[in-house]
C-alpha cells in the first residue's frame, strides 16, 4: 500500500513525539506522559510502518526488538584507541597522582578535574556520521573491538539519531550497564526456570550485549551512560571535558548526572566521599569513580603511558567480595511460601558492612555451586542488594563438610514442602494456614476481584496482623467494633464500616470465593471454571488429578497446584473455620452444561459506556462464556468500545467476529431473560 502525504507528515510527526518521550523517560529520568499514553503512540507508529512499507527507516524507534541472530561479530578496529585507566587505592594515592599531574605541568594553581561514578559495565564505541548511528563496538584489547551495532540499537537511551547539530563524524565512548532492578528482576526468572544465573550485573551486562541473537539484548534491561570523546571530524569544537558532556546532553546523549568539577586534590577526596554516601542508593552498580583533567589542553599536553592516559585516574571503592566460612544453613519462608535457604556466615567484612547473613537463592544454586556446611566461599555484596555467596572454595573443604537439605515440613506452619514443577523453587503449601503468608493471604482474600471487603486496604491488614489481631484469614470475621477502634488512625465509623463490610463479604459467589482462596495459577477466569464444573466446594476439595485434568482450561501444572492445595489439612481447617464464620454461597450440581454461552471465549477491549468491563465480564461468565485477556483465532468475539487499542487491530488481522456495546447488550438480554 502507497502512503499519502498525510501518512507520511503523521510518521515524522510520531517518530519525533516518540524519541522525545525516549528521552524524557530514559536519559532525563523525567517523564511528561503517562506510560498508557506512551504505547499509544508508539502503537500507532509501529502500525503505520507496517501497513507503508515505504515508511519503514533504521532509525526509526521502533527499530529496538532485535533481528535475526548473527553468525559472529565482525573485527572493528578504533580510529581512536579506546585507553584503560590506572587505579588508586588510597587517599595518599590519589594526592601522588595530583601532585604528578602538577609537576608535569609545571603548574602552580591547582588542577580543575571533571569527576564521575565510574560504572561497573562494558566499554563500548559508539560512531555517528551525519548525526545516525551507524556502528557500534566492544572495547576489545583497546585497538580492535568487536562489532555489537545490531544488540546497542536495541538499548532504549541509545539515540539512533542524535538532536541538534552533532559534527558529520562523533565517535562517543561510554559503559554500557545493567540497572540493579533489572539484575534482580531476570536472575529471579532464571532461578524460577531452572536455568543459568548472572554472577553481578557487569557480567549480565556484558553477556547480554554479546548475544549473537540481538532479540534476546533486546529483552534484557540494559541503559548506557556516556562519558569520552574518540575521534571527532572536528578537532577545535571543544576546549573542555566538561563541554564534551554538556554536548552530549544536548545532543541527547545520557550522561550520569553525578558528574561535576572539583578542584585539587581535597576536591577529589571530598567527591569521593559524597558519592561513596549515596552508592548504595544508586540504581546502577559502581566499584569507584574516575577523576579526568579538564583541560583537554592540559590533557594533550599530559599523554598517555603504555594503555592508560596520565590525566585521568579511577579512585576504587573497597571489595564488594570476601572469604568466611559457611556455618550453617537455614530456610526462610516468603510472602509467597517460597523457601529460600539462608547460609549463616562467620562475620566478615564486604564492602566496609559486617555481613553474617546471605541468600542462597534455591537448592539448584546449592547444587550448581558445590555448597556444603563447613566450606569456604566468596561473599558479594553489591549495596542494599541482599550479600550472596557467589562461588566455593572447594579447594579449602574441610573433612565432614556436607550439603545442606532442603526441609519436608514448612519451618513456620509444619505444612507440606513442595517443589514447583520444572521449576528451582520449593514452596509451603499452607496457604491460608502459614504464619509467613498470611499478610499476603489476607491482602488477596479483601481484595476487589475476590471477596471484595471494602475498607480492608493492604496497611490495614498489616496492622491487624503486627497487632495480633488476626492470625488466619478466617479471624477477620470474629473482629469486634472495640479491637479496631484501639488501632491507630481508626475511628468509630470506619470501624463500623469495616464491620459492616466483612458481614456484606459473607455473601459471596463460588467462583470468587474459589479465586479467594489464593490457589496458585488460579485466577478469575478458571476459578469460576472450576466452580461451574464442580458447583460445589466439597466436590472441588475432593476431586483428584485425573477429575481436574477433565475440567475445560485446567492444564497439569493447574490441576496439581489445587489438589496439594486442598490436600494440605491446614488449608481445609481454614475453609471450614470460614463456613462457620457465616461465608455461604449458591451450591448445587455441576452447571457447566445447563448454561447457552458455555464453550464461547470473549475478550474485551476499549471503554463501555453502559457496562464496566468488570460488570461485562461477570455477566458473561455467567451464561458460560469464558472471557479472556488475548485475542487469537479461537476467540468467539471481540466486544470492542471506545478507544479500542491493539486487540481490535488483531481481531480484524484473523478474521474474528468485533461486536460492539449494543451487540453485546442483545446478546445478554437473549440469555438472561
Amino acid at each position: 500500500m502507497r502512503a499519502g502525504p498525510h501518512e507520511r507528515k503523521r510518521v515524522a510527526e510520531l517518530r519525533e513525539l516518540v524519541e522525545y518521550h525516549n528521552q524524557r523517560y530514559y536519559v532525563l529520568d523525567d517523564p511528561e506522559i503517562s506510560d498508557a499514553e506512551y504505547d499509544a503512540l508508539f502503537r500507532e507508529l509501529q502500525t503505520l510502518e507496517e501497513r507503508y512499507a515505504a515508511l519503514r527507516s533504521s532509525d526509526s524507534p521502533t527499530q529496538r526488538v532485535g533481528g535475526e541472530p548473527a553468525a559472529g561479530f565482525e573485527q572493528v578496529r578504533h580510529e581512536a584507541p579506546m585507553l584503560s585507566l590506572a587505579n588508586a587505592f588510597s587517599d595518599d594515592e590519589l594526592a601522588d597522582f595530583d601532585k604528578r599531574i602538577r609537576e608535569r605541568l609545571h603548574a602552580e594553581h591547582e588542577i580543575v578535574y571533571s569527576a564521575e561514578p565510574k560504572l561497573d559495565g562494558l566499554a563500548v564505541s559508539l560512531r555517528y556520521e551525519n548525526g545516525l548511528l551507524v556502528q557500534a563496538a566492544t572495547r576489545g584489547d583497546g585497538t580492535t573491538g568487536e562489532n555489537i551495532t545490531g544488540n546497542v540499537r536495541t538499548i532504549r537511551n541509545v539515540p539512533l539519531r542524535l538532536q541538534g547539530k552533532p559534527p558529520a563524524l562523533l565517535e562517543v565512548r561510554g559503559e554500557v550497564y545493567m540497572t540493579r532492578k533489572g539484575f534482580a528482576a531476570i536472575n529471579e526468572k532464571a532461578r524460577e526456570a531452572g536455568g543459568k544465573v548472572f554472577a553481578n550485573p557487569r557480567n549480565a551486562a556484558a553477556g547480554s550485549v554479546r548475544q549473537l541473537d540481538s532479540r534476546i539484548t533486546a529483552r534484557r534491561p540494559l541503559a548506557m551512560y556516556c562519558y569520552a570523546l574518540g575521534a571527532v571530524s572536528d578537532d577545535g569544537l571543544f576546549e573542555e571535558h566538561a563541554q564534551v558532556l554538556s554536548a552530549f546532553r544536548d545532543w541527547g546523549l545520557p550522561v550520569s548526572r553525578e558528574t561535576e568539577l572539583v578542584t585539587g586534590v581535597q576536591g577529589c577526596i571530598g567527591y569521593y566521599a559524597r558519592v561513596g554516601a549515596i552508592r548504595a542508593a544508586l540504581p546502577y552498580e559502581i566499584d569507584g569513580v574516575v577523576f579526568k583533567v579538564n583541560s583537554l589542553t592540559e590533557q594533550a599536553s599530559l599523554g598517555s603511558v603504555s594503555r592508560a592516559p596520565r590525566w585521568a585516574i579511577a579512585r576504587k571503592f573497597p571489595a564488594e567480595e570476601a572469604a568466611t566460612q559457611l556455618l550453617d544453613v537455614e530456610f526462610q519462608v516468603g510472602r509467597t511460601g517460597a523457601l529460600t535457604p539462608v547460609a549463616r556466615l562467620r562475620p566478615v567484612t564486604v564492602g566496609g558492612v559486617t555481613v553474617s547473613n546471605a541468600t542462597l537463592h534455591n537448592m539448584d544454586e546449592i547444587e550448581r555451586k558445590d555448597v556444603r556446611i563447613g566450606d569456604s566461599v566468596v561473599v558479594r555484596r553489591a549495596g542494599d542488594v541482599i550479600p550472596e555467596v557467589v562461588r566455593t572454595l572447594v579447594e579449602e573443604r574441610p573433612k565432614g563438610a556436607h550439603m545442606p537439605k532442603m526441609p519436608d515440613a514448612c519451618p513456620v506452619c509444619g505444612s507440606a514442602v513442595v517443589r514447583e514443577p520444572e521449576q528451582a523453587v520449593h514452596r509451603c503449601t499452607g496457604g491460608l494456614f502459614c504464619g509467613a503468608q498470611r499478610k499476603e493471604a489476607i491482602k488477596h482474600f479483601a481484595s476487589r476481584r475476590a471477596l471484595d471487603i471494602e475498607g480492608l486496604g493492604d496497611k490495614l491488614v498489616e496492622q491487624l496482623v503486627e497487632a495480633g489481631l488476626v492470625e488466619h484469614v478466617d479471624d477477620i470475621y470474629a473482629l469486634q467494633l472495640e479491637q479496631l477502634q484501639s488501632l491507630e488512625r481508626m475511628g468509630e465509623k470506619s470501624a463500623q464500616n469495616l464491620i459492616d463490610a466483612l458481614q456484606h463479604s459473607k455473601d459471596t459467589t463460588l467462583g470468587r470465593f474459589v479465586y479467594a482462596l489464593g490457589i496458585r495459577e488460579v485466577g478469575e477466569t478458571t476459578a469460576q471454571t472450576l466452580a461451574d464444573h464442580f458447583g460445589n466446594i466439597d466436590s472441588l476439595m475432593q476431586a483428584d488429578a485425573e477429575t481436574l485434568l477433565a475440567v475445560g482450561d485446567v492444564g497439569p501444572v493447574v490441576a496439581e497446584h489445587v489438589q496439594r492445595f486442598f490436600a494440605e489439612p491446614h488449608n481445609r481447617e481454614v475453609i471450614e473455620a470460614l463456613r462457620a464464620a457465616g461465608l455461604h454461597w449458591p451450591e448445587g450440581p455441576p452447571r457447566e452444561t445447563q448454561r447457552p454461552l458455555t464453550g464461547s471465549t470473549y475478550v474485551l477491549t476499549g471503554t463501555l459506556e453502559a457496562l464496566t468491563r468488570d460488570q461485562a465480564k461477570a455477566r458473561l461468565q455467567a451464561l458460560g462464556a469464558r472471557v479472556a485477556g488475548s485475542v487469537s483465532s479461537k476467540t468467539t468475539a471481540v466486544i470492542a468500545g471506545s478507544s479500542a487499542g491493539s486487540k481490535l487491530d488483531k481481531a480484524e488481522a484473523l478474521g474474528v467476529t468485533v461486536m460492539d456495546e449494543a451487540e453485546l447488550e442483545s446478546l445478554l438480554q437473549r440469555y438472561e431473560a
